[in-house]
């Protein structure tokens, strides 16, 4: 009996760590881990040599800058400008927030050391008039640049209660509402009646004033087709071309009538 206990008292000696497997895994996983890692991130090999922009010239500068504070990176001891690293997708919403002239950008990765940038410019279809200020407005209803005099021809809008410190950039009408006014003014060009100038009242009013001086108060939540029906028999019918410097105001919004007054 006193000699088993001996024997169970007897430490086993332990296999060196260098001995096993696990380690020598372990070990050859690390160095494959930092291999990769020095070849994606820091090596040559994938770090971006060329950003080409596409698209409108005039802002290649701004976005240049935002692109470069992009994709430059310091990792611990390092620059590193690899193109793993560039995201798409903030970049592009930096340019948006940086740039509002800019309505969309679509940003590649081209590898292994490329990125290329393709800008859409905001295209203008009307300006909007608030207070003493005037912006470009886009078919989104977004206003993206300041102007001092409005463009001659170039359709006018205002709101009845104007907003102050407007930012470019921001949605200030619905862009549901701006197509409506689009295609009224449209079909108005038809009649060869140009509309210079919107006044969103409400909700449920909008006076689209002729470039002949007259107005027309149509409904954007009813039927606009029926109301530039109306329209169309009152001038074809009701009132001759002669009396249109007359005209003071056409109502389209009821029913089956368009009432009109001559000033």
């Amino acid at each position: 009996m006193r000699q088993r206990y001996k024997k169970s008292l007897r430490a086993k000696r332990k296999k060196p760590i260098y001995k096993k497997s696990s380690f020598w895994f372990s070990f050859l996983l690390f160095l494959l881990s930092g291999a990769i890692t020095y070849l994606a991130l820091i090596s040559p090999v994938f770090q971006i040599e060329e950003v080409k922009i596409f698209g409108d010239k005039g802002y290649n500068k701004r976005v240049s800058e935002i692109i470069e504070r992009s994709i430059n990176r310091r990792l611990m001891f390092f620059n590193s400008r690899s193109i793993f690293l560039a995201n798409p997708f903030q970049i592009k919403k930096d340019i948006l927030n940086a740039v509002p002239q800019i309505a969309d950008a679509q940003i590649k990765r081209k590898f292994s050391n490329k990125l290329e940038v393709r800008l859409k410019k905001r295209q203008p279809v009307a300006v909007l008039v608030s207070g003493k200020n005037n912006f470009l407005l886009d078919k989104e209803g977004i206003i993206f640049q300041r102007v001092l005099n409005d463009k001659p021809g170039t359709m006018k809008i205002k709101k009845s209660s104007p907003r102050e410190n407007l930012r470019l950039g921001e949605k200030v009408i619905d862009s549901q509402l701006i197509s409506k006014i689009l295609k009224i003014s449209s079909q108005m060009m038809s009649l060869k009646v140009r509309v210079a100038e919107v006044d969103i009242i409400s909700d449920e009013r909008i006076n689209l004033k002729s470039s002949e001086g007259w107005e027309a108060y149509l409904n954007p939540r009813k039927d606009i087709g029926w109301q530039l029906t109306k329209l169309k028999l009152d001038l074809e019918n009701e009132i001759p071309l002669e009396k249109r410097k007359n005209l003071d105001y056409i109502d389209l919004r009821f029913g089956n009538f368009a009432p009109f007054k001559y000033r």
